[in-house]
């Protein structure tokens, strides 16, 4: 039953009935101001549980995240906090009602349980009516969250609901073939074997099991108790149709945005160290929805870390009230684009506001391999012909350029054209851009899962080679996942690897390096300890035999470097600035105004 109290001048329901078109009552928490005054919405639903505490359910995360920042939401008990939402104790003093529903078949919700399905995003759009005509409200909703949390903005968004006026889809992907199921048409099924056992079967509705809601004593899986069999045939299994549909189809495009309908004002927050999962949609919803008042944000730090600090929050409270108050703030005023330049072996970012991604002014420059010797990259492409074989499912081979002449910044999205042969009738490409001090330390960065996370990261399987001309561009290789073409053994291919998009400044003397391999990028030494411990790729791994038979993805792989074969890396090395930045570590607001 629903359930109303006040606290600190804190109005709290709990389980409040929201009803879909189809007739089933899904269950929301709201948490306003005490206020006669109408008030604007920020907003979140999904499968984790609105009853499930973070510093609970996640205990790990949340006390890390403690470690590195002891003043984390400063201001805040921490009372109400669940996984990946904003702070109702932040937010509702902003003058903001904080939403959150669990969606269909997920914590108390009942329903069938089918993740980023088009029934889930139609009854995002029900709940966003909902909770924009309620008579406290003001109309206008806003979206913020992290991961799912935002994921499902960019769907949902698409389908226009009247009261949606404006979105901060933090980290989330988009493509649900090319950014979470497929990378270059490669499986990616670790990640899923992790998390949705953890994060979304473990918080189904009817889970006698279910974490406790500690808010309405009671389960946070609802009052159902479905058995083990009853709860598998009410939800949808992700993973298997990941795994039998190898091509992209009308199942992931009906699980991924339609950019020409994404037309409300958002900021797209991006992670740069976010490979397998995140960064790529929230470059891709910038630069392709349809959206007139758009603003982009790169920042680096672990995966919710950013959202929750000082710098994160007053980015999104100032993008909020523009929009959801009608505040005269001068956001409308701010550059497009914000990017948080990341250096080598420093906890302090240079915060740059441009006006355009990929950034004006992009030198585009062709970083060639030379297969003679033991490999390397030179910034001339060689004359003569060589090529340089490795057993696939190795570490593979590390190509390394000269030390740079000058300090060099590169920012954007990057490229290979690799020209390469297999002993069998497939291979897979694993490409992992690296860079070394001249004392050999590799330079990497806490990413949002893995703690030793290298510069940039691309995959591509052979058979997926053809690409959209209309949608390809040098810089980024769109590849259509329509047509499968099988290698001729020994034959030459001309490859185009896309690298999801990166920041960095490197010293005078450093190397770039980039490792190309037919399996992921594994450091070696032992796993970095972490909630998923991790050797360089996270937990975004690529290992379901089914996908990659050894017979045909474990054979020899030859990179071809040369005249009428030149294999290169496109880098988009950016011009020396003059435009002020603001030095910072993510904890002091003021850096965000």
């Amino acid at each position: 039953m629903p359930t109303k109290t006040t606290i600190d001048n804190m109005i709290i329901e709990r389980d409040l009935p929201v009803r879909m078109d189809d007739g089933v009552v899904l269950r929301a928490d709201v948490y306003r101001p005490n206020t006669n005054k109408k008030v604007p919405i920020v907003m979140a639903g999904g499968p984790y549980g609105k009853g499930v505490k973070y510093q609970e359910h996640y205990k790990p995360l949340w006390d890390s995240l403690l470690k590195m920042h002891p003043n984390v939401l400063a201001g805040s008990k921490h009372r109400w906090l669940t996984w990946e939402t904003v702070d109702p104790e932040i937010w509702v003093p902003w003058g903001y009602a904080c939403v959150r529903i669990d969606s269909r078949g997920a914590g108390r919700s009942p329903g069938y349980l089918d993740i980023f399905s088009p029934r889930e995003t139609q009854d995002y759009a029900d709940a966003i009516e909902w909770a924009g005509s309620r008579k406290w409200s003001n109309g206008r909703v806003g979206l913020n969250g992290v991961s799912y949390y935002a994921i499902n903005q960019w769907h949902v968004a698409a389908l226009q609901p009247k009261h949606l006026k404006a979105m901060i889809p933090w980290e989330g992907a988009a493509d649900a073939y090319r950014e979470w199921a497929r990378h270059g048409g490669i499986l990616s099924n670790r990640f899923m074997e992790i998390w949705y056992p953890r994060q979304v079967e473990a918080v189904q509705h009817g889970n006698p099991k279910g974490p406790y809601d500690h808010w309405m004593k009671t389960r946070a899986t609802g009052p159902a108790r479905l058995s083990a069999n009853e709860l598998t045939e009410n939800r949808g299994d992700t993973l298997e149709n990941f795994r039998v549909r190898e091509m992209d189809d009308d199942w992931y495009r009906s699980r991924s945005p339609d950019w020409s309908k994404v037309k409300v004002p958002f900021l797209t927050a991006a992670s740069w160290a976010g490979f397998g999962l995140h960064p790529r949609g929230n470059f891709e919803g910038f630069t392709r929805a349809a959206s007139k008042e758009k603003w982009l944000e790169a920042h680096p730090g672990r995966h919710e870390e950013w959202f929750y600090l000082a710098y994160g929050m007053e980015l999104q409270k100032r993008f909020l009230d523009y929009y959801l108050k009608g505040e005269k703030n001068g956001w409308n005023r701010e550059p497009k684009v914000w990017i948080n330049v990341r250096r080598p072996f420093t906890k302090e970012f240079e915060l740059r506001k441009e006006g355009a991604w990929p950034l004006r002014g992009t030198n585009w420059t062709k970083l060639y391999f030379n297969a003679a010797g033991k490999g390397r990259l030179d910034w001339k492409a060689p004359k003569g012909k060589s090529k340089k074989a490795f057993r696939a499912l190795t570490r593979g081979v590390t190509w390394m350029s000269p030390p740079l002449k000058r300090e060099t910044e590169i920012t954007g999205p990057m490229a290979a054209k690799i020209f390469v042969s297999s002993s069998t009738v497939d291979c897979d490409l694993f490409v992992t851009m690296q860079a070394f001090a001249p004392n050999g330390r590799e330079v990497f960065f806490q990413g949002t899962v893995d703690p030793k996370t290298p510069l940039a990261q691309g995959w591509l399987r052979a058979s997926h080679r053809k690409l959209d001309p209309k949608l390809s561009k040098p810089w980024q290789p769109y590849h259509s996942h329509d047509d499968k073409q099988m290698l001729i053994p020994g034959k030459v291919y001309e490859l185009d690897v896309e690298i999801w998009p990166q920041c960095i400044v490197l010293p005078k003397g450093y190397r770039i390096a980039l490792n190309i391999s037919g399996q992921d990028y594994d450091r070696p030494g032992p796993a970095v300890a972490a909630y998923v411990p991790s050797r360089g790729s996270g937990p975004f791994l690529h290992t379901d035999p089914t996908d990659r038979p050894k017979e045909i993805f474990g054979g020899t792989t030859t990179i071809h470097s040369g005249k009428g074969q030149e294999s290169y890396l496109l880098l988009p090395i950016i011009p020396k600035r003059k435009s002020k930045t603001v030095v910072h570590d993510g904890n002091d607001a003021s850096v965000a105004n």
